[in-house]
C-alpha cells in the first residue's frame, strides 16, 4: 500500500499521475506540447525543451499545493522496451524521476511508454484481470500501429510483436488528414467530431494487408483525391476513420486466425475514437481504456510502479 508518482514525456503530451495502491485512485495532469498552426509535429529538440518548461507545472497541479508522501516513483524511459529503443523527449521525464527519487529516497522503475500505454489501458478498462493471462494488446497512436501478444510475468510485460504498420502509423494519418481539412494538431478529436457530421455511407473501403501486417500510405493520398474532386470535409473525416477501423479491424481477425482467439485490448490515442471503439467492441468483444487513459498519460507508469514494488 502506498502513492506512486508516474511521469511520461513523450512527443506529444507532458504527463504525471499519483496512483494510491491502498484505494486504487488515480489523480492525473497532462498538458500538450504546443505545436505551431499548420504543424502536424515537433522535432524533438523542441519536444525536449517545451517538456522543461511544462514538467514542473503539471507536477505543481498534480501536487494541488500538498507535497505527496511517496513510495516509489515510475517513468516512461524509451518508447518500446528493446534494444536501441530511444527518443530525447523521455530523457526529460526520466531525469525529473531520477532527481525526485533520489531526494525523497524512494525506489525509481524505469519502463517503456508502450507498456505504460498497456497499463493504463488495463486499468481503466477495469480489466486488470488480464494480468493473470495471455492476451492482444493493439498499440495505436502517433508513433506506433501495432499488434503485441502480452504477459505480465516477474513484475512487468513481455511482449511479442505480431504485426505492425509497414509505412505509415495511424496516428500520422490522422493527424496528416485533419491538416488537410484545416483542423488543429493533433487533431483525432476534431476529426471525430467532424466526421460525425456527415450523414453519408461511405464506400466500401479496402485495408491493404501483407500477411498480418498493413500498409496506410495509401490513405493520405485517398483523402487527397477526394479533397481535391470537391468532396466535403464531414465525409473525408469519416472516410478516414472508416480506413483505419477497417485496417485494425483486418488486423485483428488475421492475428485471431493465426494465433487463436484470446482477449485483446485496444490502447493509444487513436482508439480513443468514438466510432473505432463502437465498432471493435461489437466486432471482436473488444475492450478500451476511457479516453484520457488512451492518450499519452501518467497513469500506467504510476501503477506499474506499484505493482513493481508489490
Amino acid at each position: 500500500m502506498g502513492i506512486y508518482l508516474g511521469i511520461d514525456t513523450s512527443n506529444y503530451t507532458t504527463s504525471a499521475a499519483l496512483y494510491d495502491s491502498g484505494t486504487g485512485n488515480v489523480r492525473m495532469e497532462k498538458k500538450l506540447l504546443p505545436v505551431p498552426k499548420g504543424k502536424i509535429g515537433l522535432k524533438q529538440s523542441d519536444a525536449v525543451f517545451h517538456h522543461v518548461r511544462q514538467l514542473p507545472e503539471v507536477l505543481e497541479q498534480l501536487y494541488g499545493g500538498k507535497k505527496p508522501v511517496l513510495d516509489g516513483i515510475g517513468v516512461s524511459a524509451m518508447p518500446r522496451r528493446q534494444s536501441g529503443s530511444y527518443m530525447p523527449c523521455f530523457l526529460t521525464g526520466k531525469l525529473a524521476a531520477k532527481s525526485a527519487a533520489f531526494a525523497a529516497g524512494v525506489p525509481l522503475y524505469e519502463f517503456s511508454h508502450q507498456e505504460g500505454h498497456i497499463m493504463a489501458a488495463l486499468f481503466s478498462a477495469g480489466k486488470m484481470d488480464f494480468l493473470d493471462e495471455e492476451f492482444y494488446a493493439f498499440h495505436i497512436s502517433g508513433g506506433t500501429t501495432e499488434c503485441l501478444l502480452v504477459r505480465y510475468e516477474d513484475k512487468q510485460f513481455q511482449i511479442q510483436l505480431l504485426s505492425r504498420s509497414l509505412d505509415l502509423k495511424a496516428g500520422q494519418a490522422v493527424d496528416r488528414v485533419g491538416a488537410m481539412l484545416g483542423l488543429p494538431f493533433p487533431a483525432g478529436p476534431e476529426l471525430d467530431t467532424l466526421s460525425r457530421k456527415s450523414g453519408d455511407i461511405v464506400e466500401k473501403v479496402r485495408p491493404c494487408l501483407k500477411g498480418l501486417d498493413c500498409s496506410l500510405s495509401g490513405l493520405e493520398n485517398q483523402c487527397k483525391a477526394l479533397l481535391g474532386n470537391g468532396v466535403s470535409r464531414e465525409y473525408i473525416a469519416k472516410y478516414c476513420i472508416m480506413f483505419i477501423l477497417e485496417t485494425v479491424s483486418a488486423m485483428t481477425q488475421a492475428v485471431f486466425q493465426k494465433y487463436g482467439e484470446k482477449h485483446v485490448l485496444y490502447a493509444g490515442g487513436v482508439m480513443s475514437n468514438s466510432m473505432i471503439r463502437q465498432e471493435l467492441a461489437a466486432r471482436f468483444g473488444g475492450f478500451f481504456a476511457e479516453p484520457a487513459y488512451s492518450s499519452d498519460n501518467g497513469a500506467g507508469a504510476a501503477i506499474l510502479a506499484a505493482k513493481a514494488s508489490a
